[in-house]
């Protein structure tokens, strides 16, 4: 049995719209709240389960305010203080530099850690050992992310270069971050997955939470008095939230730190997935009802295939017959219907933006 870290907090950013796994994610529904791989639990859920060994009933989960009873309501362990609902979205920094702040005042001397609540990871037992050796890190001043090991030349995520062994006890795979790298192209990343220098970036942070407030405030000083300002009067948040800039925490902290020599990184190979398309959820589908090659990720029964290879969803009540499709993705639910490929899975997205344009509240 797994058991706490002391002074450790997990701190879980549900964010985001999932825009890529539209029409199934919604606003009002994003993909954190689903299960969407079949495993019979939300994202959320399945999140706060892989980090309750670790950080026991010190958790914080930053939502939308539109979401924050959804997500007491999967979450019913958490106590009201733990759910802080955001008035209005301002990227990763401001929902993570909050939780900082509010932890800071309750234990100037914990380790928080931050993680997406949208991501899979099916290696449990090598993440807790992954973030015990950040903890370790941690104690000691260094801001920490977890390096994740490539499993091919991917163009969607960020990169980390990782730098030469620290040799620090209790966190012996631990390296120096040489620097953080945006998107690359295909060649590019082809070229970092053969040196092996280079591991993904699923932005998990573990830091101190006044260390992250100190770094954060060598670039955003004003972001860090307003956060002290809301976590010492949490009554003032909506009053005060507005002032606050919108960025992501790579930009405002892990970048100028990396630059400054003050980031390590914890490399491992945890089964990660940030189940950001169709293509990426298709692995979690159930392909034992029909023929191999369809991923079926709900209503099995509604669903035909007849040498089609591809990923299908039937929600709306009908029955969805694929006929000699390859590679396909089928998403029907009862309000719209998905018809695209799994080559052009990143560009669903496109499909949200237009019906914004349009005013289709209704359908986002």
């Amino acid at each position: 049995m797994t058991s706490p870290i002391p002074g450790f907090w997990a701190v879980i950013p549900a964010g985001g719209s999932g825009t890529r796994l539209w029409p199934l994610s919604r606003r009002s529904a994003p993909k954190f709240l689903l299960d969407v791989t079949g495993s019979g639990q939300s994202l959320l859920r399945a999140t706060w389960a892989r980090l309750a060994p670790l950080a026991g009933d010190r958790m914080l989960v930053v939502t939308g305010a539109i979401h924050s009873e959804a997500v007491r309501l999967q979450l019913p362990m958490l106590s009201a203080e733990s759910v802080v609902a955001e008035p209005t979205p301002r990227d990763s920094m401001p929902a993570i530099g909050l939780a900082a702040a509010l932890v800071e005042t309750r234990d100037p001397e914990a380790v928080v850690g931050s993680f997406a609540a949208d991501h899979v990871i099916e290696n449990e037992g090598a993440f807790r050992e992954a973030i015990r050796e950040a903890v370790v890190l941690a104690r000691t001043g260094e801001l920490v992310t977890i390096g994740i090991a490539p499993t091919g030349p991917a163009t969607g995520f960020g990169y980390i270069r990782q730098g030469a062994l620290l040799g620090a006890a209790g966190a012996e795979h631990a390296r120096r971050v040489a620097e953080f790298v945006e998107k690359p192209d295909l060649a590019t990343a082809r070229r970092y997955l053969a040196s092996g220098e280079y591991r993904w970036n699923a932005g998990m942070f573990v830091v101190k939470a006044t260390t992250l407030l100190e770094l954060l405030a060598m670039t955003h000083p004003d972001m860090v008095r307003v956060l002290r300002e809301i976590a010492a009067a949490p009554e003032r948040l909506a009053e005060l939230w507005p002032a606050l800039t919108a960025i992501a925490i790579d930009h405002a902290v892990a970048e100028p730190a990396a630059a400054a020599g003050r980031v390590a990184v914890v490399p491992a190979d945890l089964g990660w997935d940030d189940v950001g398309d169709f293509r990426s959820i298709a692995r979690f589908g159930d392909d034992r009802r029909g023929p191999p090659g369809l991923a079926v990720l709900g209503g099995g029964d509604d669903i035909v295939s007849v040498d089609s290879t591809g990923v299908a969803y039937a929600g709306s009540g009908r029955l969805v017959a694929l006929v000699g499709l390859q590679d396909v993705v089928v998403i029907d639910t009862p309000d719209a219907l998905l018809v695209t490929t799994r080559e052009h899975c990143q560009d669903v997205r496109q499909v949200v933006a237009r019906l914004a344009e349009q005013g289709r509240s209704d359908l986002l």
